[in-house]
């Protein structure tokens, strides 16, 4: 049987293959968008993969990998749908970095897509973890995980849905989402997403070093808050809807849904 630390750097380099691929696509149709589309729909092989490697209890092994693929799936179609709806059109992000690395736009995305990689492989470690978890039944604490899961999946396909029926109305062009989950959070599908991570921790909390685990919903919580995440998004609606998303800013919660102030 494979050991779970063989199994991580054989999914590395699933990974790994996954992105240079996706980079050959990304120059021939100049759009280094898909990258997230990748690394969202990355997480099923990787799934399967453990699945299938893994020696843990096949009723914990077939519930986190059900978690993982539904997700992952759900993820990919939205971004599917919203970056290629886009196409040929860049999203803001990679045209601020192609521009940024003029004269090298194809070397930087290349490492730009492998650390993509390597952050797909850091953040399935739960998933590893949770397949070589010797436990013989499934206990609290899986079912904590997926009681979360099931509210992070629903929240995030619902604010989602929701972004999108507003942006869909002729009536509301230039204007803020403030209605529904959007009333409460300006991110509440980065919120949904960081629950996912949450719930995945839960999940393998108590397999062997599981607590380790609790990096990832906190690498996550890192790049939505300070990163990639809110910072970008909130430049742009700010240069985009100006006072009115200001006003936004300070009534409605950041990150957590509150009630307005």
């Amino acid at each position: 049987m494979i050991s779970s630390t063989a199994l991580f750097f054989i999914g590395l380099a699933v990974s790994s293959l996954l992105m240079l691929v996706v980079w050959v696509i990304a120059v021939r149709i100049r759009n280094a968008g898909i990258v997230d589309i990748a690394w969202s729909l990355g997480f099923i092989p990787l799934a399967v993969l453990y699945r299938v490697c893994g020696d843990g209890e096949p009723a914990r092994q077939n519930l986190i990998t059900m978690m993982a693929v539904l997700w992952s799936a759900r993820l990919g179609t939205h971004l599917w749908k919203r970056v290629m709806g886009h196409h040929p059109e860049e999203d803001g992000r990679y045209r601020e970095l192609r521009a940024a690395v003029a004269g090298h736009e194809n070397f930087f995305f290349f490492w730009f897509f492998q650390a993509q990689a390597l952050l797909l492989a850091l953040l399935s470690l739960p998933i590893l973890f949770a397949d070589f978890d010797p436990r013989l039944s499934l206990g609290f604490s899986d079912m904590l995980g997926f009681v979360v899961w099931l509210i992070a999946l629903g929240g995030e396909s619902l604010a989602d849905r929701q972004l999108e029926a507003f942006k869909a109305d002729p009536a509301n062009q230039g204007k803020v989402c403030s209605v529904g989950l959007w009333r409460y959070s300006r991110h509440p599908n980065y919120f949904f997403e960081w629950l996912i991570w949450v719930s995945f921790f839960f999940f393998v909390l108590p397999a062997p070093w599981g607590w380790t685990m609790i990096f990832c919903p906190a690498l996550m919580l890192f790049f939505l808050l300070r990163v990639t995440g809110i910072p970008y998004t909130e430049q742009q609606s700010l240069r985009s809807r100006g006072l009115a998303y200001r006003q936004y800013q300070r009534t409605t919660s950041a990150f957590v849904p509150w009630f307005p102030k």
